[in-house]
């Protein structure tokens, strides 16, 4: 029996078939056909299928982490959506918040709205907060809407009204009222998707979720036709933002919670490393085709926010559109192999504009016209041109060359190997940005960390992002060039479910403690059972709470136990240490209360693996297996360089820098002054000689 993982990146697909008794692994990658992202995956699942080496109807669970959601943000090419609100609240969206997300700058923009003014509809309707009604539904008007939406030929409806979390009657009446007029037209209701306060926040979220869901929603439903017609019938399950498994059933009916599929399955593999090395502390940096993605794990496990944003400016918060969904921390930059490269202003920038799959780097012989990273380390000697992808791909040094020249030596009265090295050089200064944000801004010492670094480019910028952050040691995993379909197998499936009650603590809130939890526990076991997977339910409480006439909140975990006087008392407690760990001060007399409640249901016991043993065994032959000329401006420039056979290392044998690491999908650089070595666990493990 076989589980079958595999993850749609921006320029490659990455898939792993996993042998349920031995853990043993096969993976491989392919292009991303970015115009038709399944059409990759069913090519490829079919050539393997036709050679004998995947058997269709062994295929027990078929895991998948894809970016398509956030791409539709990203680049608006979602469904024409129509956003319908209490009449007086139209410009919520673009008014956004107050605060200016860089103070100094005269000329910033706000982000752009899913929608525009002209499709924000209004209606008659008021609720109060607390869920009183003020104003009833205008139905007359409610039907005027309806039937405007379906003269205009929206495909998707976001309705948000006003306090819609604490009452919904008047969004299910809309969504009814819709489904009358225009039954084509798929409805959002702000009060199923983030049943949560603050306005902005809440509408931008449902608007999201609206706006690609029939993408979404379609393209799953011909995933799975797809899969079936190849003969694998067995349940899809898609990664989440927050790091759990989810039906595929689930996942289109809630298309926002997976806006961070891809890069949430990578961060798991991450700790799942971590672990296996003795580390807790862990910084997870992942670089592919397209993008990187820089993150943190602290005592073992991910960093988890429940809020984030999509296509935030210079990483600056407010700056994107923010969406109410539990998703694990990430910070991600347009800095991947196929991240283009030109001149501007007299200086060299990279990204975040990306040459894809297609066309590619110029050194793929595909029509690519401009130079990107992966042109800039084949130049410099880091790839080798005959083994990119396994040999799957033969790489262009020339073409690479003549296109630095081109674009970037000339203009700026470079050589074509300097040029190279200022376009490497720029992207790890990049990343080291974006790496200082994740460890240093946010309180994190990265002296005490561990880098794990893992797709199919990680590999190769690690050690120089280490050694610039005074990491101490970089974990390159087995399989780091397919890192997130690997992440996919460790998984667990997971659901969460939160809202907003404003409580406060006064001795005898435990009562109404009592009902929320209760409420929210049934509706998430109901749920988690609805997917079908064996294993037990593990509940895990937290609330968000504040003193009385605060503007935001501290999440506090609380204990899984009966709800009664003591625990109210308990949640005071919990909430007080946090703000003294938070503040360094804390005032037991102010008033507490909390604004939104939060559950996480867990199925133990249903991961797919617990052990990934990659079928290349820990060979016996000499794992040098040649040297060619690299670039190490640490050791005076192009240097004659160790090539090493990742397959043929074995452990306890270290290898003094410089030198490079070959395996299948990714290449590791080993700089002059530290040492590599083969770990018990298979995991290369690079000493940072420089690291302080």
């Amino acid at each position: 029996m076989y589980q079958l993982a595999f993850d749609i990146g921006g320029t490659f697909t990455d898939f792993v078939l996993c042998e349920t008794n031995t853990g043993k692994v096969t993976v491989w990658k392919v292009p991303t056909t970015s115009a038709e992202p399944a059409k990759a995956v069913l090519d490829s699942l079919a050539l393997q299928a036709s050679s004998g080496a995947l058997r269709a109807h062994s295929i027990t669970a078929t895991l998948h982490a894809t970016t398509i959601a956030t791409n539709a943000i990203l680049e608006r090419k979602g469904s024409a959506t129509a956003l319908v609100t209490t009449r007086g609240f139209r410009d919520i969206l673009i008014l956004g918040r107050q605060k200016r997300y860089d103070t100094n700058n005269l000329h910033l923009d706000k982000p752009v709205p899913l929608v525009a003014r002209a499709d924000i509809l209004e209606v008659s309707e008021r609720v109060g907060h607390d869920g009183s009604l003020i104003a009833a539904l205008d139905e007359g008007e409610a039907l005027a809407v309806a039937e405007m939406i379906r003269y205009r030929g929206y495909t998707s409806v976001a309705i948000c009204f006003l306090h819609a979390y604490a009452n919904a009657a008047h969004e299910e009446k809309m969504a009814e009222l819709i489904a009358q007029t225009a039954p084509q037209v798929g409805v959002t209701l702000s009060s199923m998707i983030s049943p949560k306060f603050r306005e902005y926040e809440r509408t931008s979220t449902t608007v999201a979720s609206a706006y690609v869901e029939p993408l979404v929603k379609g393209y799953i439903h011909a995933l799975e036709r797809s899969l079936e017609t190849l003969g694998i019938t067995s349940p899809l399950s898609i990664m989440q933002s927050n790091g759990g498994l989810v039906s595929a059933e689930f996942a289109a009916k809630y298309p926002i919670r997976i806006v961070e599929s891809g890069p949430a399955a990578g961060v798991l593999l991450c700790a799942e490393v971590g672990k296996e090395e003795n580390f807790n502390h862990v910084m997870t940096f992942d670089m592919g085709g397209t993008t990187a993605k820089l993150g943190a794990i602290d005592d073992g496990v991910p960093a988890i926010t429940p809020t984030f944003e999509v296509d935030a400016v210079g990483y600056r918060k407010g700056s994107g559109l923010p969406l109410n969904i539990m998703a694990i921390e990430l910070l991600e930059i347009g800095a991947g192999g196929g991240s283009i490269a030109q001149t501007k202003m007299g200086l060299i920038s990279v990204g975040p504009e990306s040459a894809g799959a297609k066309p590619g780097p110029m050194c793929y012989r595909q029509g690519g016209t401009r130079p990107t990273i992966t042109d800039a380390n084949l130049v410099l000697g880091y790839l080798n041109p005959s083994y990119f992808n396994g040999g799957a791909m033969t790489l262009d040094a020339e073409s690479a060359a003549a296109g630095i020249e081109s674009d970037i030596a000339r203009p700026l009265g470079l050589s074509v190997q300097q040029a190279a090295w200022g376009i490497h050089l720029v992207a790890n200064a990049n990343m080291e940005r974006a790496m200082r944000i994740v460890s240093i801004e946010r309180g994190r010492d990265p002296r005490q960390y561990a880098m794990v670094a893992f797709g199919g480019a990680g590999p190769l910028h690690a050690s120089r992002l280490a050694r610039a952050m005074s990491v101490p040691k970089v974990i390159v995993p087995r399989g780091a060039g397919v890192g997130s379909a690997l992440g996919l197998l460790v998984a667990d499936r997971k659901l969460d479910l939160g809202l907003t009650r404003v409580v406060r603590l006064d001795g005898t809130a435990y009562r109404t403690m009592d009902d929320i939890f209760g409420d929210l526990q049934s509706r998430l076991t109901a749920e988690v059972r609805r997917m079908q997977s064996d294993g037990d339910i593990v509940l895990e409480r937290s609330a968000s709470m504040h003193h009385v006439g605060q503007g935001y909140e501290i999440r506090v975990p609380l204990p899984l136990a009966p709800i009664g006087p003591a625990y109210e008392q308990q949640a005071r407690a919990a909430f007080l240490e946090a703000y003294k760990r938070e503040y360094g001060y804390n005032d037991p007399l102010a008033p507490i209360e909390v604004t939104d409640w939060h559950v996480i249901a867990t199925i133990v016991g249903a991961r797919v693996a617990h052990r990934l043993t990659l079928p290349a065994a820990i060979g016996s032959s000499d794992p040098v297996k040649g040297r060619r000329s690299a670039y190490f401006p640490e050791a005076g420039g192009m240097v004659l360089t160790t090539v090493l056979d990742r397959y043929s290392m074995q452990v306890g044998h270290v290898f003094a820098g410089p030198a490079l690491v070959e395996e299948r999908e990714s290449t590791t650089v080993v700089l002059p002054g530290d040492t590599v070595a083969l770990s018990a666990n298979g995991n290369l493990v690079i000493m940072v000689g420089h690291a302080s």
